[in-house]
This record gives structure tokens, C-alpha cells and sequence, in this order.
């Protein structure tokens, strides 16, 4: 008699924790603390949704706003084991308010359709770059055969680890589109002829727009162009992907770049890590000064840094933001070598560097004053050390 009755309060019990297993995790909180309004990828690990997933399918998850509305969700593979390792989905909040979004599983209703995304890929038909974008910028870095052919002095090819920028004045995906015409006008995307933008940014040896080195007495090293590269997503919200060098410098660096993009936002993530064969000094971050030309600001205290240009008949921001705890010194190193005069950010020697890179064309009307340029940097400073709460209730 007493075994029934355990077996049957061992039922209820069972069907009571059942349903309150079945109702778990069905809102995300997600508060801005900063005061001002952003817009963001919000980033879920997968072992916060643990409860959710045991009882519904990966590809079942919807995510409501408050308005009812069904929101773009992409799930990230990040080590290629064919498990997901992380949620993401977009949120808009105002300054220092609270979202609530419903998390649920609805098999029936498709994901919402986006016209704009971000995306990257190897480029084969151009020696091999590698090039990455979103609905507000695009970037660019060389590859093996490239720095095959610039060894071999074959006209046009870049031997270069730093960071190419393009300008565009478009939310619509243009890497495709701008290779495509390449094909066929090796100019094509270096004019400005269809209202999307353009390629007018120098790179050559100097480092671009988030490019790195070793500074050593007022020289800085650096590597050759990347060896290999891989995708490890491209979608609604956020594309990333890994380049690997062949060692460089005095110092033996073997280096794997892992980068990010987020849809909406003016920055790349950078994330280098680093095996040694001896001691490195420092690990410096830089932005070319081209002909000594523009502006800089330099603010070691929270971590940003400014360059603004003129190039043809627009300027352009472009930026550095850094966690400031790393950061040994900063200067405007100008040189009469070309490609040499560089906004240089010496950071103290750790085996992964972490770094946001981005920029601005006033053409695009994201910006149009050097001030503007430096409220977004500040911003993002701010938004590197202040992210978003998140809780999963």
C-alpha cells in the first residue's frame, strides 16, 4: 500500500514538474544600462538554453519582441562540430530600459525574410581575398596568391596584412556584385559610377584600418598576407570567419585572426591569437595616415582612436576601439617611406588580442562631421564595457 501511494505522488510529481519543465525559459530580458538608445546582436550561449532545447528543436525557436513581432534569429556553429554554440537574434532598446522578448517554439510560422545580412567569403576570382560586409561597411584583406604574384612583381597584386576598407553608400550585400564586374572591368569597382560606393582606400604596406605589427625601436614588424582562411558563418546577423599567418617578425609570431561582423554595426571584432617563439615587446594596432594628410585624436583613457580623411570628394572616419587596460601608449607615427605613417596603439604582450576596427563615408550619411565620427567611437567604447544584461527566464 505504502509502495502505491509513492508510485502514485511519484506520478503527479512527475507530471506537475513536467509542465513546469515544459513552461521554462519562455521570455529574454535584455537591459541597457548605457544612456543612450543601441542597437545590437544579442549573443545567447547555448547552455543558457538548455531547458528549452530539451523538450524543442534547435530549428522550432521563434523570438517575439514586445510588439508581437518576429524577429531574424541565426544559430552559430563556431568550432565546425555540427553543434550549435550559440544563439543570436537583434534587439533594439532604448537608453537605460529594459526589453522583454517571448522565446518560443512554433514549427508552423517560418523566420521572417531580411533583405539585408551580412556575409563573407574567399574570392578566388581576385588572387584570392578574403572579403567580409554588412548593410553599412565592407572590408577586404589579401591572400597567398596574391602575395605570390607581388614576390613575382606581377602588376597589381598586393603583398599586405592590412585591413581594406570599402566604402559603401548601399545596405545591400555588394562583394558579389562588385567581384562580378571585375571580371570584366578590372575598375569596376573602383569607380563610383552606380550610388553604392566604391574602393578608393590605399592600403599597400601600411595597415589599413585595424591591421597589426610589432613596434620595435620605431619600426614596426609585421606579417606577410594570410595563408588560409575559413568560414564559420555568414547569415541575418553576424558573419565570422578565421585567417592564419605564417610566423612573422624577429620574434617567431604564429598567428590565427579570428573576425566578426555584426549586422549594423560600423566595427569589425578582431581577435587575434598568438604562439611565440620568443618574448614579444608589444602588440601594436594601427590605421594608415596615408599622405599625412587628415586628423587624429588619440584617447588612451577610454580606449578610442580617431583618423579623419579626405578622399576624392568625401571624408571618411576611421577608428580603433580598444579595452584601455592594454594599452601601453599611443602616437601619430609619421614617416616620408610610403605606407610607413600609421596610427599606431601599443598594447602590452598577451597571447589573444581583442579589438574593434571600423569606420565611416560621409557619403553614406551614417556621419557627417569629424564630431559625429567621434560620438560613434565614444559609443562604442562605452558599449565594449557595458554590455548588454542578459537573462533568460
Amino acid at each position: 500500500m505504502l509502495r502505491t501511494k509513492f508510485l502514485i505522488f511519484g506520478f503527479i510529481c512527475a507530471i506537475v514538474c513536467a509542465g513546469s519543465f515544459l513552461k521554462a525559459q519562455n521570455s529574454i530580458q535584455v537591459k541597457n544600462t548605457l544612456n543612450f538608445s543601441r542597437n545590437e546582436v544579442v549573443s545567447i550561449p547555448i547552455s543558457q538554453l538548455t531547458t528549452f532545447l530539451s523538450v524543442n528543436k534547435e530549428t522550432d525557436l521563434r523570438i517575439k519582441d514586445g510588439n508581437n513581432t518576429l524577429l531574424p534569429v541565426q544559430w552559430i556553429d563556431y568550432n565546425g562540430d555540427g553543434k550549435s554554440d550559440e544563439l543570436l537574434f537583434q534587439a533594439h532598446i532604448e537608453a537605460q530600459k529594459i526589453n522583454n522578448y517571448i522565446i518560443m517554439a512554433d514549427a508552423k510560422t517560418p523566420l521572417p525574410e531580411t533583405k539585408i545580412s551580412t556575409y563573407s567569403r574567399l574570392v578566388p576570382e581576385r588572387a584570392d581575398d578574403y572579403a567580409w560586409e554588412n548593410d553599412k561597411i565592407a572590408f577586404r584583406v589579401y591572400g597567398p596568391k596574391g602575395q605570390k604574384e607581388a614576390l613575382e612583381r606581377v602588376k597589381g597584386s598586393t603583398l599586405s596584412s592590412g585591413i581594406d576598407i570599402w566604402l559603401k553608400r548601399t545596405d545591400k550585400p555588394v562583394i558579389n556584385k562588385w567581384y562580378k564586374g571585375y571580371l570584366t572591368d578590372p575598375l569596376y569597382y573602383h569607380k563610383d559610377t552606380r550610388g553604392e560606393g566604391y574602393d578608393p582606400y590605399h592600403v599597400g604596406d601600411s595597415r589599413g584600418t585595424g591591421g597589426i605589427g610589432i613596434w620595435v625601436n620605431e619600426k614596426l614588424q609585421v606579417s606577410q598576407n594570410f595563408v588560409s582562411s575559413k568560414t564559420i558563418a555568414e547569415g541575418p546577423l553576424r558573419t565570422v570567419f578565421e585567417l592564419t599567418y605564417n610566423p612573422w617578425s624577429d620574434f617567431g609570431v604564429k598567428e590565427t585572426k579570428r573576425i566578426s561582423l555584426d549586422l549594423g554595426s560600423n566595427f569589425s571584432k578582431f581577435e587575434s591569437n598568438f604562439q611565440t617563439e620568443k618574448p614579444v615587446p608589444n602588440y601594436t594596432i594601427g590605421i594608415t595616415l596615408h599622405k599625412n594628410e587628415g586628423e587624429t585624436k588619440l584617447n588612451d583613457k577610454n580606449g578610442y582612436y580617431l583618423h579623419w580623411e579626405n578622399i576624392d570628394d568625401a571624408f571618411v572616419g576611421e577608428g580603433v576601439v580598444v579595452d584601455p587596460e592594454i594599452v601601453e601608449k599611443s602616437l601619430a607615427f609619421k614617416s616620408e617611406v610610403p605606407d610607413q605613417s600609421n596610427l599606431l596603439i601599443v598594447t602590452k604582450p598577451q597571447n589573444k588580442l581583442t579589438y574593434y576596427a571600423g569606420f565611416a563615408w560621409q557619403k553614406s550619411g551614417q556621419i557627417q562631421t569629424q564630431k559625429d565620427w567621434e560620438t560613434v567611437l565614444q559609443k562604442q567604447s562605452q558599449i565594449i564595457a557595458n554590455p548588454l544584461i542578459i537573462k533568460i527566464k
